[in-house]
């Protein structure tokens, strides 16, 4: 117990990741077995090349918003623009990523072009380059160019890897039906479960993932003489521009002197500071492309163990009557039809959803008390969340479907708008009773003020609770209700247009940070957030009983 005690005291984050490691490894074990036991073969395989690749996205991830803003001293709006676009160029570039594997039939190669392209962006992001004041510009251009690769890499490669696994279940389900109806039906109960498995390794890479670059800006701090401190980059850009204002040069003073700086506050210290502070995170990227690696060993160990997705059978079109024509064109209307309404629900789950990287960011780091644990650290309860509750859900599910009460995949998805909902009201609650006023209003408060007004952690946890569960019922059974969908030789393309979706939701996420900081009361701004939810609910649950007979 003294261990542990000392741990805590001396580096929260060292006990808290051990402590994560803990909990997540028999998880991973029950999943593999699970897997094993009961799905097609080459499911852990592709799940593992994900889980490198996704602990390598998600080390960056984590801290991209706030890195933007320290490095390169620009607001927090700003910032999230920049992150907002990147993540949409994230998953719209599935697309045209699904168009070129559906084309050449090469899904596989399309797949082992996406990792390495992923790893020379990550490889550009590592080097710690700075400016001076007159040549900002090209090292925000240079960083802008390594996130395009990671982009495009990351389009070639997501939803490739996701129409391979929709491709397992539809040969599993294609052997089943030689043995009957019965276990046809045996089979095709699970398809959702074996993409909540793979989802739940996206996350276990994610869980991880959040303490990299922490602990190395930690450590690379200390090496210099200096400590963590979440506000003052934010003050030294402001300090380095004369901007400076209200009770801007009081807060740097005090904070200068809880990092270790015994001298004068003046540029040297300003500047010396911002270079250590995000020279640590640049080096962070190195594990990044380190895990692109990783993955792409994995992949190219099993890649002849995948399955291709089936191609478009021209000569069976041509035994097909003018009846039957029509009738396959009519279905394959119906398919993409109930395929672009789920989407555009998707949309509204996406642009609350990801606020974990933006607006959440900001309150984590400026309204909650963070001081045993930096900002971006809070992020690990999400992929936690998930690994954790996976299993329960899927104990539901099943259990429902056991006593021939199964829910839709549809009406799971409704279900878990309501639930995001649900976690936006609660933060609408946090804010009312605190009275936080708008972001831009807290920062100009004094630090000695800004303390007393900080709530708990406690408030993160609950809020990514309800967060994660709304995801659970919804990302992966969405990804599994395109697979239902999809006409066999369009596959890569809607697993892209699922991504798609969430692109256009990520493209206005940054709306979340201009609201937080903009709006007379934090509230409002979570209100937004609820407001969606519940009116894209009422949408879902308007469409459930066309959904349902679309997707049988």
């Amino acid at each position: 117990m003294e261990f542990i005690s000392n741990l805590w005291h001396n580096d929260p984050m060292k006990l808290i990741l051990i402590a994560v490691l803990v909990v997540v490894i028999p998880f991973l074990i029950f999943y593999i077995v699970k897997a094993k036991k009961e799905h097609p073969k080459g499911l852990i395989a592709a799940a593992l090349s994900n889980m490198g690749e996704r602990f390598g996205y998600y080390i960056m991830n984590a801290v991209l918003l706030l890195f933007i803003c320290s490095k390169f001293g620009i607001s927090d709006s700003a910032a999230g623009w920049i992150y907002a676009v990147f993540y949409f160029l994230i998953y719209v570039l599935s697309l045209p990523g699904g168009v070129i594997a559906d084309r050449s039939q090469n899904y596989k190669g399309t797949i082992i072009s996406g990792l390495c392209v992923m790893a020379l962006g990550y490889g550009l992001l590592s080097i710690p380059v700075f400016a001076d004041a007159g040549g900002f510009s090209w090292v925000l251009v240079f960083t802008c160019v390594a996130l395009l690769l990671i982009a495009f890499g990351n389009g070639l490669f997501k939803g490739n890897l996701q129409a391979i696994v929709g491709q397992m279940y539809d040969n599993f389900e294609a052997e089943a039906a030689k043995n009957g109806p019965e276990a046809l039906a045996e089979a095709k109960s699970k398809r959702d479960s074996g993409f909540q498995i793979f989802y739940v390794f996206i996350n276990i890479g994610g869980v991880i993932a959040p303490f990299i670059a922490p602990l190395l800006r930690s450590w690379w701090l200390k090496a210099q003489g200096l400590a963590y401190q979440a506000d003052l980059p934010r003050l030294c850009h402001k300090f380095i521009e004369n901007k400076m204002e209200g009770n801007d040069i009081n807060n740097l003073t005090e904070l200068a002197a809880q990092v270790g700086n015994t001298g004068v506050v003046d540029t040297d210290f300003c500047t010396n500071y911002l270079h250590v502070f995000n020279t640590g995170v640049h080096f962070s990227f190195i594990a990044s492309v380190a895990a692109m690696l990783i993955s792409l060993i994995i992949f190219l160990a099993v890649k002849k163990k995948f399955p291709n997705p089936a191609k478009k059978e021209k000569k069976e079109v041509e035994q097909y009557t003018q009846e039957e024509l029509q009738a396959n064109a009519k279905e394959i209307k119906q398919r993409m039809y109930a395929l672009f309404a789920v989407l555009g629900v998707a949309v509204f789950f996406w642009f609350s959803f990801h606020q974990n990287g933006q607006s959440l960011s900001i309150f984590a780091r400026d309204f909650v008390n963070t001081s045993s644990l930096p900002a971006e650290i809070w992020q690990f309860i999400n992929p936690g969340f998930v690994i954790i509750l996976t299993p329960i859900i899927m104990w539901l599910f099943a259990a429902l479907a056991r006593n021939g009460k199964e829910v839709s995949t549809p009406r799971k998805i409704a279900i878990g708008m309501f639930i995001a909902a649900c976690a936006y009201i609660f933060l609408m609650i946090i804010a009312i009773l605190n009275n936080y006023p708008s972001g831009n209003e807290f920062k100009g408060l004094e630090e000695a003020v800004k303390v007393t007004m900080r709530t708990s952690p406690v408030v993160l946890i609950l809020t990514y609770f309800f967060l994660t569960v709304a995801e659970l019922f919804i990302s992966p059974l969405g990804l599994s209700f395109v697979s239902k969908v999809a006409p066999k030789h369009l596959q890569g393309i809607c697993q892209g247009l699922w991504l798609s979706a969430t692109a256009i939701g990520n493209l206005f996420i940054a709306l979340g940070v201009t609201m937080l900081n903009n709006f007379p009361h934090q509230w409002m701004c979570w209100a937004v957030f609820a407001a969606f939810c519940l009116i894209s609910m009422g949408v879902m649950l308007g469409m459930v009983k066309w959904l349902e007979r679309v997707a049988k």
